[in-house]
């Protein structure tokens, strides 16, 4: 019997994914856990592998499509069986229908779309009653109105009875609606940028009415650039942390000299066991160690009260081709530095080239922003909800810096200049601390940004 291949799921809070590239086609030999197909979301891009070995009897979600997580989107079987998809399968291999999302038949009007709820969206339309199943015929065809294609159309006011559509039975796919677009605009001398067939660049999070006023407005030398989803997600996550969460930023400087020199004398034996030493291990293990001594900052508040976590999940900002993501080191307090900087160098290195792990992604109690190595000296990051605070670094820079020696009086303020003050140069760097003033304040985040301070300047294994 074939084994059907279905979309995995790719996190909590994703409950859908687009088929970006198939590695296989129909009548090639698949080994079990050999790489199937590349899947994207709002959140990741990851290989899918194979379930089963043996021939990839049919594909059923085409490249660009977008499905809901357990949807069937292939068949691997055994040469000369028959791949017995019904149609019922069919076509909720091609939608995105879950218990909190409504697909309706479109009437040739313009689309009204009942709202999507996810846990980082809020429904804006009332959903109405549900339907017995059998008395309901499932839309195929022009009838049948992907939430991909409803979110796109409603968001640019397209009346989709103009569009051609180019899928099963004159089905409206995403990449219609995009063409679509590109058409009006070219029409109105506005520029778009074109389509470049990647799934995961879909249109602007702007509601239709601004888009349209911004588009009046451009000029012929301006360019609107659709959001990719990553870009969207962030956005969205980013302005709802700002919602939810008071943000409070305490700024602290730390003297790296010891983290320098601890550094510069053990890299060439890291990099001797393939080990490349960067500054950003000696921050997790500084943070890890003041987390375990101020727990509340490893927490998140719910309306019950506050979740302490007693285990330390440390995400770390990774800045890719498309936006930003957190990889998570799970248990980073049971790592030592050689530890740390495997996982350091190694999820950055799968981030970048999209070869993260659903999980990876998720579970994390506190976050490090790493924005100096581009340059940044200091920054205000935004807390990754729902944690309860987030720690910026920024570059490490020799500045000149004042070192007091023993008081010359009992008298004297260590305020006050003296003989015994030097100004030396020292590798200086900004910790900016962003917090959740719900659940810390001014003395605890102090606290606990001085707890790593004081671990980073007092370094010696």
């Amino acid at each position: 019997m074939p084994t059907p291949v279905k979309m995995p799921q790719l996190g909590e809070t994703v409950v859908e994914g687009t088929v970006a590239r198939w590695l296989k086609q129909p009548g090639d030999v698949v080994e079990r856990q050999e790489p199937l197909l590349d899947i994207t979301t709002d959140k990741i891009d990851t290989e899918v592998p194979a379930p089963a070995a043996g021939i990839l009897l049919k594909i059923v979600a085409a490249e660009g499509t977008t499905v809901r997580v357990g949807s069937v989107i292939a068949y691997i079987g055994d040469a000369g069986e028959e791949a017995a998809e019904t149609e019922a399968e069919g076509t909720a291999a091609l939608a995105m229908a879950q218990s909190s999302e409504i697909v309706a038949p479109y009437s040739g009007a313009q689309y009204n779309r009942a709202a999507v709820s996810s846990p980082t969206s809020e429904m804006s339309a009332e959903m109405p009653a549900p339907t017995p199943a059998a008395s309901v015929e499932k839309p195929t065809g022009r009838a049948f109105i992907s939430p991909v294609v409803a979110r796109i159309s409603a968001e640019y006011n397209i009346d989709l009875a103009e569009v051609e559509g180019s899928g099963r039975h004159g089905r409206i796919t995403k990449k219609d609606v995009l063409a679509f677009i590109a058409g009006q605009s070219s029409q109105q001398r506005t520029s778009v940028a074109p389509y470049s067939g990647a799934p995961y660049n879909i249109v602007s999070a702007r509601p239709a009415a601004q888009r349209d006023e911004a588009q009046d407005s451009m000029g012929a030398d301006e360019i609107l650039q659709p959001l990719s989803a990553m870009r969207q997600a962030i956005a969205e996550h980013m302005s709802r942390s700002v919602r939810i969460s008071p943000h409070v930023v305490t700024i602290f400087e730390a003297d790296m000299t010891a983290v320098v020199r601890h550094r510069a004398a053990h890299k060439q034996a890291f990099a001797q066991k393939g080990i490349g030493l960067t500054f950003t291990p000696y921050f997790v293990a500084a943070v890890t160690g003041a987390l375990r001594d101020n727990l509340t900052v490893n927490s998140r508040l719910t309306d019950e009260g506050l979740l302490i976590s007693r285990r330390i999940h440390v995400g770390m900002a990774v800045a890719v081709a498309d936006g930003l993501v957190a990889p998570v080191i799970r248990d980073a307090d049971e790592r030592n530095l050689q530890g740390l900087a495997r996982a350091v160098n190694d999820l950055a290195a799968r981030a970048r080239c999209g070869r993260l792990a659903p999980d990876e992604l998720r579970g994390g109690t506190f976050t490090v922003t790493n924005h100096g190595v581009s340059g940044s000296l200091l920054g205000t990051p935004i807390i990754n909800q729902p944690q309860a605070a987030i720690l910026g670094i920024g570059k490490i820079s020799k500045r000149p810096v004042v070192r007091s020696g023993p008081l010359s009086g009992a008298s004297s303020d260590p305020l006050l200049p003296s003989a015994d003050d030097a100004i030396c140069i020292r590798p200086m760097c900004y910790l900016s601390f962003a917090f959740d003033h719900r659940i810390l304040d001014g003395a605890s985040a102090d606290r606990f940004v001085a707890d790593v301070v004081k671990r980073l300047e007092t370094w010696r294994t």
